[in-house]
């Protein structure tokens, strides 16, 4: 089993090649949308738009669905949860790049391009393809002249409203 790992403030993100259990599912539903979060060995692995009608329990199952709650009380401004990326090892560094913009804050595509050396097209490809949203930020990284799309149920919407819960779209009014 080939192993990597990448430290964030409070939480870790992890790379494993196999996965070795079944997955446990849980559904939370926020102010914003309802979400189902993923558990596989030990991390959070998937957090996805829409209810999966599953209430699963685990240590970091009940904790990420607790922390997600905190979150959209407004109580809480950060993740302490390990999470495991699936993905390629420039994945795994955006991921880990959106993970470091604080609460209430924001960053270009071409911010964290500069960062990790790779075009801000990719960085957008990998935001698009983040796993974990919401605690993994990607709603905080914005295209050079503003508001860009969003994957996630609801599109921009969501993005705006996130932004705002955050306290972080005052440049959208």
């Amino acid at each position: 089993m080939h192993r990597s790992k990448a430290q964030l403030s409070g939480c870790a993100i992890t790379s494993v090649c196999v996965m070795t259990r079944p997955m446990r599912l849980q559904d939370i539903t926020t102010q914003c949308v309802s979400l189902t979060v993923s558990e596989d060995g030990g991390a959070i692995v998937r957090l996805t738009w829409g209810a999966s009608g599953r209430s699963d329990s685990s240590e970091v199952l009940d904790a990420a669905i607790a922390q997600l709650a905190e979150y959209d009380a407004g109580t809480r401004e950060e993740f302490d949860l390990p999470l495991r990326v699936h993905g390629s090892q420039v994945q795994q560094d955006v991921c880990t790049a959106m993970s470091q913009i604080s609460f209430g804050d924001t960053c270009t595509y071409g911010d964290i391009a500069k960062q990790l050396d790779i075009p801000a097209q990719v960085v957008g490809q990998a935001c698009g393809g983040n796993p974990i949203p919401i605690i993994i930020p990607c709603h905080r990284v914005m295209g050079a002249k503003g508001l860009t799309g969003f994957s996630g149920a609801g599109g921009v919407e969501t993005k705006v409203a996130l932004l705002r819960h955050e306290g972080a779209g005052g440049f959208l009014i």
